[in-house]
């Protein structure tokens, strides 16, 4: 069975604590940064951070909120990416955990393409063009633990476990907010194996959210070829099963 995370951004209140538990358990260098008036830091994404919460503020029926969004990649069931890539030695799903995984093969890969084909967003690349982000801890799962960040929340907002438990739990919650929250709801929860809620609509969250958030994949010629071809080939092992 495959792996989810559940993400509850309404039990989030942005230590960041999940943040630093990414860069030390993946060895990740800190990076400089300059005031922008804003807790968020660093800014964005980026090589060398897997996972930064997003912080913002917002008007809600007159009051003023902090929105917390601990931002990273959706491990997307079809994902684009992998699509763009054809190439398993640089991206590949692991099958015990369904984790989308890149090797420093990436390097070889159309870096631009592959960041454009991700409806989220989030790869980013290095001077060489090898390409990085969240790797579900794969390490740590295929042994047992949880990723860094699960072990490391102390609000409880981020859990992780059986794809089937986690849909389960995010929807028992998703229940018991909506009834103070009428415009929670659950991001691409059919879609994706990184499943936030939120109460409020996820362009709330930050800025250009929803570009980022349901961005259009590019399809580029090969993954369309690929996606045309697939059905025959299965069709055929089946046939020779």
């Amino acid at each position: 069975m495959t792996k989810a995370f559940f993400i509850d951004t309404s039990l989030c209140m942005a230590c960041r604590g999940c943040q630093v538990a990414c860069k030390q358990w993946h060895d990740l260098p800190a990076e400089k940064t300059t005031n922008r008036g804003s807790y968020q830091n660093p800014p964005d994404l980026s090589f060398d951070t897997y996972k930064v919460v997003r912080m913002t503020e917002v008007v809600e029926n007159g009051r003023l909120r902090w929105l917390f969004f601990p931002e990273q990649c959706r491990h997307c069931l079809e994902a684009p990416c992998l699509e763009a890539a054809g190439d398993p030695s640089a991206i590949y799903r692991d099958a015990a955990t369904g984790a989308i995984i890149y090797t420093a093969e990436t390097r070889q890969l159309d870096a631009d393409a592959i960041i454009e084909a991700c409806p989220y967003n989030v790869p980013r690349k290095a001077a060489d063009g090898t390409l990085a982000k969240c790797d579900f801890c794969i390490d740590r799962v295929h042994n047992g633990l949880e990723p860094a960040c699960v072990k490391t929340c102390p609000a409880g907002a981020m859990h992780f476990g059986d794809r089937d438990f986690i849909l389960a739990m995010a929807n028992k919650r998703l229940a018991e907010v909506k009834k103070d929250y009428p415009k929670a709801g659950l991001i691409d929860a059919d879609e994706v194996s990184v499943i936030y809620l939120t109460l409020y609509e996820p362009a709330s969250y930050y800025e250009n959210a929803m570009a980022a958030l349901r961005r259009p994949a590019t399809m580029t010629r090969q993954m369309a070829l690929r996606k045309m071809v697939s059905p025959l080939r299965r069709m055929i092992s089946a046939f020779d099963g």
